[in-house]
Order: C-alpha cells, then structure tokens, then sequence
C-alpha cells in the first residue's frame, strides 16, 4: 500500500484491484506474497498458518457493533489463511464480513489436520494460479 494512503480518506476496506497499491504491492498481491511478513507474527506465536484473517482495528469495532457474534473469531488465533480465504471472494463490507464469519465459525467448529491440509493446498492453489477460488 502506497504511504499516507487513508490520509484524506480514512479507513476504508481493500478492494481486489484497489488504487491504493504501489507498484511492488501490484506485484506481490495477486500471488499473496504480500503475506510473507506475517510469518514473522506466526514465529512469535501471536498468529498460526491457519485461523480466521486478522482484520483492522477501526473495522473490528464497526464489526462487533453490527454483526452478532463477530467477536467469537477471537476465541482463536488469526491465521495467514482461513477457510473463510478459500471459500469466499475478496470482501470489502459488512455483508461480506458476516459472510466470512460464519466460515470461520465453521473452521473454529470442525478443526481438523484434514482441513487444515485442504486450506493449504487451496492457498497454494490461489498462490500459484493468483485466481480467487471462489
């Protein structure tokens, strides 16, 4: 994301071609290497590979006022990826924050290294194709 990009505009949710993004962010979003510096939070045991995508400050509260239940995805640890990435488009609302969270209450609900093992292969999937799976 390009610097001072929400100064005049505030925060607003990234969109799939957002204007937002500088030159090398073009580059590295489509295949979501963008990602990478997060395996620095996975190391120090603040996030896992797989788990409900962490989301903004200003929008959690938005979210926890107008959607039921949204804080029950914090009774787990945010993931680099979640089923939530593998079975939904790119989501910039609160209908598709909602749409989101029950995937995630899904994944919180049906743990499994099966699972588990199906998100990865999904993730690589987009990785390698840079095509959104659903």
């Amino acid at each position: 994301m390009r610097f001072n990009a929400e100064e005049k505009s505030g925060p607003v949710w990234s969109l799939k071609n957002d204007s937002r993004r500088s030159r090398v962010g073009k580059l590295l979003r489509p295949a979501r290497l963008d990602e990478i510096p997060q395996l620095i939070n996975v190391l120090k045991g603040e996030m896992t590979f797989i788990g409900p995508r962490p989301e903004r400050p200003f929008f959690v509260e938005k979210l926890k006022k107008q959607i039921p239940y949204y804080s029950l995805r914090f009774n787990v640890k945010p993931g680099i990826t979640g089923w939530a990435q593998v079975k939904y488009y790119y989501g910039s609302s609160v209908k598709d924050s909602l749409e989101k969270l029950q995937y995630d209450i899904y994944y919180m609900q049906n743990v499994s290294l099966t699972l588990d093992l199906y998100i990865v292969l999904k993730t690589l999937q987009v990785m390698i194709t840079q095509k959104e799976m659903a």
